[in-house]
């Protein structure tokens, strides 16, 4: 090939070397086997669904509980306990079930 030095050759060498490193740091080809085969993807796409709707069933729970036990502990401070005691009882007069 002329124009091309054996400097030119070298860096192209290293650079596809680097680039194959990183294909298989990325797993493409398991991406690629994954694509191929659509039972396969929606079977780890459902239980990835199932895992994230519990991680979020979960962190909600906790999240609530967090918040409830901050309310709770906000109640025994007079001015807003009887602020909260009074949206209560709105809300319960609005439901009708005060």
């Amino acid at each position: 090939m002329p124009g091309v030095t054996d400097k030119t050759l070298k860096v192209l060498q290293v650079r596809l070397e680097k680039l194959a490193i990183n294909m298989e740091k990325m797993k493409l080809a398991e991406y690629v086997h994954l694509l191929e085969s659509p039972w396969q993807l929606l079977w780890v796409n459902f239980i990835s669904g199932i895992a994230r709707g519990v991680g979020i069933g979960i962190g909600f729970a906790v999240l609530g509980a967090l918040v409830v036990y901050v309310l709770q502990s906000l109640v025994t401070v007079p001015i807003i306990g009887n602020y909260i005691a009074e949206i209560v009882k709105i809300v319960q007069i609005r439901m009708g079930t005060y």
